[in-house]
Formats: structure tokens, C-alpha cells, sequence
């Protein structure tokens, strides 16, 4: 009999894309495309930047989805097509809803580059439900200051986005999910309710005692059996930092290609050549174009 909490566990691949900065992409994989609405999931650095250089995500575009960014070091300035211009600091929410489209930029701001900087946390992508899918596209930037927390032996959990531990934050999701920051001091512990069908942990850093499971370091993924409560546990001398993450299951398989998510591959295939038309609405104030990648195959369905 299998006694185990856990479905799988993915360990992701480390990404370079450029000037030695490092992404770990956890999802998706292929031992598990989705966590609830989750159809992604990149650790970025931590990074140091050398005087002068820094961060320079060319605008790009999105449909049918929502991006998620939460920082644990360092700043980026956000730039989107509806007008939004947002630096992002540690502990905040930029939650950018991109519907029937949208396209946004991701750069150090030049005040940051002058003197180096430094670069930590994590982008998501959470689909769209179907009946909002071509919802207009729109963007949220929320303080640190207006998220729940909640403390103590040990243990500070803050709830990023949705419904967990009893709060609820004020990002304006979509569908039942939830996205919180935990730290655990050495030796803290806490239990993890079974709230959600779909429920996941990724270790950010430290190390993840889940008991007759194992210990589990840094960078590794997750993801629970159905309905599954655990304890959760810091090993070792230094606090262990996790991220959860997860939701019910979507209302129906989505189609992932390039940017875009969609539950119907034809819109995907009418977003590729509404980009490669320039169709897509601008940025203000930024005019580099990445063109549509040529080595692109029909829309992945998942799962």
C-alpha cells in the first residue's frame, strides 16, 4: 500500500537566459502540466547584476490567462498596453489580467542599473476560466501592507492571492485558488489543510521535511494526492521558505503555445497571427518587437 502524500515530485530544469540569470521552470512539466488554474510556475535567480546591465523582458503579448509576479529581492518595472507603468518590491502583487489580450514589458529600471542589483522570485501564469476568458484586459498592483499574514511558533504565512488559512486576499481572482508565502523558522512546523482538490508546495529555499515522505531542498515542486493535508516542517539551521499553490481543477482542458493559453487551440492560432500582423495593442513608450517564433508546433493541450 502506498502511504505517500504525494503525486509527483518535479524537479526542474535550470534555464539560462542570459548574462549568466537562471530560471527554474517547475511547471509546466512533463510529469505534470497544471496545479489547480497554475499553467506555470518560473523561479527567477536569485541574480546579481553587474553595474550597468539588468533585466529586459521585451514587450510580449498574453491572452486568456493572468500573470502573477512576487518578488523576494530586488525591483522590476512593469509596463503594459492598457497604460500601466508599476515597479514591483518584494512582498507585493502584481497580478495582470491579460482576457481578450494584452502585451507588457519587464525591465530594471534605469535607476536601478547604475550601481548593480539583485533579482529573486517568481512568475506565474493562472488560466482564465472559459466564461471569462475574453474578459477585458487589466492590470492590479497590490501593496505588501494589504495582504493577510498570519504568525506565529514559527511559522509566517502571507496569502498572495485567494483563500487560505482562513483569509483571503484582495487580488481579484478569477476562480477558488490560492497562492501564499511561507517561511518556517528552523524547527517551526505547520499543518497544510486539504482545502482544495489540487494543492501543491515548491520549495524555494531550506529544506521541507514532510516526514515519511522525506526532505526535500530548494527548487522541487510538490504536488499532493487529491484532497491530501500534510504537516509541513523546516529542516536544518535556516528557515525554510515555501510557496503554495493550487485550486480546483479547470473547467476543461487549455492549449498552451508561446505566450498564449486558451481552452481553444483555434484562438490560440488567431493570437499567433494577430502578433505576427502587429495586430496586438502597444506598449507606450517601448518600441522593440519580438517576432513570432518560427519553430513553433500546433498549441500543446494539457493535461
Amino acid at each position: 500500500m502506498d502511504n505517500s502524500s504525494l503525486e509527483v515530485v518535479v524537479v526542474p530544469p535550470v534555464h539560462e537566459l542570459g548574462d549568466d540569470f537562471k530560471v527554474r521552470r517547475a511547471l509546466p512539466s512533463r510529469n505534470k502540466r497544471m496545479v489547480g488554474p497554475f499553467v506555470f510556475l518560473d523561479q527567477m535567480g536569485p541574480h546579481v547584476f553587474e553595474p550597468g546591465r539588468g533585466l529586459d523582458v521585451r514587450p510580449h503579448p498574453h491572452i486568456n490567462l493572468a500573470t502573477v509576479t512576487y518578488l523576494f529581492d530586488g525591483e522590476i518595472m512593469h509596463r503594459d498596453s492598457v497604460g500601466s507603468v508599476q515597479a514591483i518590491r518584494p512582498g507585493e502583487v502584481n497580478w495582470m489580467t491579460a482576457g481578450s489580450g494584452i502585451v507588457h514589458s519587464e525591465r530594471t529600471a534605469q535607476e536601478q542599473r547604475a550601481g548593480g542589483s539583485s533579482l529573486a522570485g517568481l512568475q506565474c501564469w493562472v488560466a482564465l476560466p472559459q466564461a471569462h476568458e475574453e474578459t477585458a484586459p487589466s492590470f492590479v498592483h497590490v501593496g505588501a501592507d494589504a495582504l493577510p499574514e498570519l504568525e506565529g511558533d514559527g511559522a509566517r504565512a502571507r496569502i498572495i492571492a485567494g483563500s487560505f488559512f482562513g483569509q483571503r486576499s484582495p487580488v481579484p481572482t478569477l476562480s477558488e485558488m490560492f497562492y501564499v508565502d511561507l517561511v518556517l523558522q528552523p524547527g517551526a512546523r505547520i499543518d497544510m489543510p486539504a482545502q482544495y482538490s489540487e494543492q501543491a508546495i515548491y520549495v524555494v529555499d531550506g529544506e521541507l521535511d514532510l516526514g515519511r515522505d522525506g526532505i526535500f531542498a530548494g527548487g522541487q515542486l510538490l504536488v499532493l494526492k487529491p484532497k491530501t493535508s500534510v504537516t509541513l516542517a523546516a529542516r536544518g539551521a535556516t528557515p525554510a521558505r515555501l510557496m503554495l499553490l493550487g485550486g480546483e481543477p479547470m473547467d476543461g482542458p487549455r492549449f498552451l503555445s508561446w505566450n498564449f493559453v486558451s481552452s481553444s487551440a483555434d484562438r490560440i492560432e488567431q493570437a499567433r497571427e494577430d502578433w505576427r500582423k502587429q495586430a496586438f495593442p502597444s506598449v507606450p513608450g517601448e518600441t522593440e518587437f519580438i517576432p513570432l517564433p518560427e519553430t513553433l508546433g500546433k498549441p500543446v493541450r494539457y493535461p
